[in-house]
């Protein structure tokens, strides 16, 4: 079985030549900055692009920086790009795959039914940073409606598992935890514990203009999207 075989894909979008995944544990870490064995991670990239070639031979990944910043790349060149600080792929040109890797965080695709493409890395950081509208703002710039966008988010930590500061609460969500309590507990009650927050919801409200998002839940190491 080939690593795409082994992985969770985003069936609805094959129709479209687009093919996009995620992969689980059983794959193995793609994560370079890991104690595993450099030999042994970088075996399973290039087992992944070997997977990818028929569909094209570009494969755009960068080191991530949990930040706002989305690359744009052009046809004209092949094999495996590797760019600097950067969370986000944009392809308008068939056979160019992008890649991101994630833990925790929540890995983001956005199609066109024409091919475009984008992978985001979007963890509470790039949540706050807004790098999902900068991922729909790229791609409506360059001519696409925004009401024709798919976009589907991948599998990340959920709320409930992931307790998050007040400040980090307040950043995602844009209200004072500590003066919501307030109102509801005595003043003489100080709360410590910080709120649990969603980071699907806020996704989902940065991205209201596309017509359809999905979501899924599976373990996961590197989502990938391309299209052929």
């Amino acid at each position: 079985m080939t690593i795409i075989d082994r992985s969770e894909v985003v069936t609805e979008w094959l129709e479209f030549g687009i093919r996009a995944f995620t992969t689980t544990r059983d794959v193995g870490s793609f994560g370079l900055m890991t104690n595993e064995p450099v030999r042994t991670v970088m075996s399973r990239w290039h087992e992944l692009r070997r997977d990818l070639a028929p569909g094209g031979d570009r494969l755009a990944t960068a080191g991530q920086v949990h930040g706002s910043t989305v690359l744009v790349h052009h046809a004209g060149w092949q094999g495996w790009l590797r760019s600097d600080a950067a969370d986000g792929h944009i392809s308008m040109d068939r056979g160019t795959a992008l890649a991101v890797t994630i833990a925790d965080c929540v890995p983001v695709f956005i199609a066109h039914p024409s091919g475009a493409v984008a992978a985001l890395h979007s963890g509470w950081r790039g949540t706050a940073a807004r790098i999902v509208e900068r991922g729909i703002e790229a791609l409506t710039h360059r001519g696409l409606s925004a009401s024709e966008l798919r976009v589907h988010l991948g599998p990340g930590i959920c709320g409930k598992c992931y307790e998050v500061s007040a400040e980090v609460y307040a950043q995602l969500t844009g209200t004072n935890p500590a003066a919501q309590r307030l109102s509801i507990c005595a003043p003489s009650s100080p709360t410590t514990r910080a709120p649990r927050a969603s980071f699907t919801s806020r996704f989902r409200t940065h991205a209201l203009d596309a017509t359809t998002i999905v979501s899924s839940r599976t373990a996961r190491v590197t989502s990938v999207a391309n299209s052929a």
